[in-house]
């Protein structure tokens, strides 16, 4: 690239600094007049590096941009988007989604790049959110429809029982009883993350790991190896401690349960590793930063018929798996303002719980 004489960013753009897509601002001849810090951060070099030079030779096709901006600048297009690659150096070229738009002043154009994993992510997260809050409407009314009747069976059931002298018919209604009963336990399970209050407190993340890391060890002494991946930095924040211990312990021990093979053969492993992200949107919201914990195994990963769906509730890969601990972990966690992703093939499998930080 030829780099011109840098210039100096003017005020009114810095406030770009505080958003998470990647935004500059270029004069009509495509030259860089800014560039927001997350473009910085994209591309690896500073803006005073990047200001005064043609834009276009950021791209790998530089004569789309050149058009693009003419277009704008000619008002052929008020808007325009398009998709491009950005380079970042020695890595690989970052495909993004590019919009431009004239500023509110004559010869700049504003141009917006949206990273296309992050646009995906975006979009998922917007599907998990939706599905939560169908989820929680089709729960609470599913549980009042069963729990009802299911009252109703369980005390004809005890009634009949006492009417009745033959051993064996003794027999079956103890089994409508017991079956009541397991039912009933099911839907309190289901409506338990609606009922209980958010207890809010100081939270360390790495106290709730270790609290999990003692249950699992607990339950596999011997045949599991829990791996600890700490990033001393992370702050305390505001959360709901034995909820955050109920989501990662539910993954973990998904997590364990299919180790089963590695576990036969010795190589079983997982491992928590923490980190802190910057300039995160969780949910439509900008969050400064972000704790990013990650529960990564060496199973088989997730079946694809799965993967799409391992969230809804009462969907299980295990026979005996009731499919509910996945779903209260996302509830959980989106209690918390954050949001649970999965990234799965075989020989690692990785949850993330991104929770936003103070």
């Amino acid at each position: 690239m030829a780099f011109g004489k840098p210039a100096a960013p003017a005020r009114r753009f810095q406030p770009f600094d505080l958003l998470a897509t990647l935004v500059a601002v270029v004069r009509a001849d495509g030259r860089l007049l800014f560039a927001n810090s997350a473009l910085e951060d994209a591309m690896g070099t500073s803006r005073r590096t990047l200001e005064g030079s043609p834009f276009g030779a950021c791209f790998l096709e530089p004569g789309v941009l050149t058009t693009a901006i003419e277009g704008v600048r000619d008002n052929d297009f008020a808007t325009l988007r398009y998709e491009a690659f950005l380079r970042r150096g020695a890595q690989e070229p970052l495909p993004v989604q590019v919009t431009l738009a004239q500023t509110d002043r004559k010869g700049e154009i504003l141009i917006e790049m949206s990273p296309q994993e992050q646009q995906v992510r975006h979009d998922r997260e917007e599907r998990l959110l939706g599905l939560a809050q169908a989820n929680k409407e089709l729960i609470r009314n599913l549980a009042h429809e069963i729990k009802n009747p299911l009252g109703g069976i369980r005390g004809a059931a005890q009634l009949l029982q006492m009417e009745v002298q033959a051993r064996d018919l003794i027999e079956y209604t103890q089994v409508i009883i017991h079956e009541a009963d397991r039912l009933q336990t099911l839907v309190d399970r289901l409506l338990a993350p609606h009922r209980r209050p958010h207890v809010v407190g100081d939270v360390n993340i790495h106290e709730v790991i270790e609290r999990v890391r003692s249950v699992l060890l607990a339950e596999f002494p011997h045949d599991l190896e829990i791996e600890r991946d700490f990033d001393p930095s992370i702050p305390e924040f505001r959360g709901d401690r034995e909820q955050l211990i109920q989501a990662t312990l539910n993954i973990a021990h998904n997590a364990a349960q299919a180790l089963a093979e590695r576990r036969e053969a010795g190589d079983a492993k997982i491992t928590f590793r923490t980190r802190v992200v910057r300039k995160v949107i969780l949910n439509k919201q900008w969050w400064r930063l972000a704790l990013e914990l990650h529960v990564i195994d060496n199973g088989p990963g997730v079946p694809d018929d799965l993967k799409d769906r391992i969230f809804y509730p009462l969907v299980s890969g295990r026979e005996s798996g009731t499919g509910l601990g996945l779903t209260l972990a996302q509830t959980f966690v989106q209690q918390h303002h954050g949001v649970i992703e999965c990234d799965s093939q075989p020989g690692r499998t990785d949850f993330k719980i991104v929770i936003p930080l103070p």
